[in-house]
């Protein structure tokens, strides 16, 4: 019991400390990215990879966003890591998928990639070719937020409140917050079924 207590003082501790004004700065750049038919990549490995899946479903159906999660294709995904190494999976994909400066990538990921420390190399060389073809980032990320809160036009950090628990912490308020963020009145267009149904 001293566990399940602690676990969920330390999620009421995170939601206080959420950044709100980051969090209404990502609306802005998802209404603006719809107003001006820009699509929406939502990137993310591990955990982060199922949680972009979601994302992409809630942003397309309840968003009315042309969206897109790279991991949806494990055929695609498998063959890039064979055939061209794990660091190019994403940039690549985006490069077929001609990225433009209208679009927007959306990262989720626990640390935000950090190439010094080899992780999730994938994303960093997807923010840096973001950059350079000039599209905006946002992201929903733990810890420091590693290079996507660097890079990032909009980075909400999941604060660490109990550095043995950051992953799933983190994991789990990617949910709330793309949640909050398909339901925020600037972005819903459609209404979701069990709240539609009387």
């Amino acid at each position: 019991m001293e566990f399940i207590k602690q676990f969920l003082n330390e999620a009421t501790q995170l939601i206080q400390q959420l950044n709100h004004h980051q969090i209404e700065k990502a609306v802005s750049h998802l209404a603006e990215t719809r107003a001006n038919e820009g699509r929406l990549f939502v990137l993310g490995v591990g955990g982060s990879a199922a949680n972009a899946s979601h994302a992409v479903n809630d942003f397309r159906k309840i968003v009315g966003i042309e969206a897109y999660a790279p991991t949806d294709n494990v055929s695609e995904l498998t063959a890039r890591t064979n055939d061209d190494g794990w660091p190019t999976i994403f940039s690549k994909w985006l490069q077929v998928s001609r990225l433009k400066a209208k679009d927007l990538l959306f990262i989720l990921s626990v640390g935000g990639g950090n190439l010094e420390k080899n992780v999730s190399p994938n994303l960093v060389e997807a923010l840096q070719y973001a950059k350079q073809v000039g599209s905006k980032i946002i992201g929903i990320v733990g810890r420091d937020g590693g290079y996507t809160a660097q890079v990032a036009d909009s980075c909400i950090i999941i604060p660490t409140v109990n550095p043995t628990n950051t992953t799933p912490h983190t994991e789990a308020f990617q949910a709330v917050i793309w949640h909050l963020l398909v339901s925020h009145p600037k972005l819903k267009m459609a209404e979701t079924k069990w709240e539609s149904v009387r």
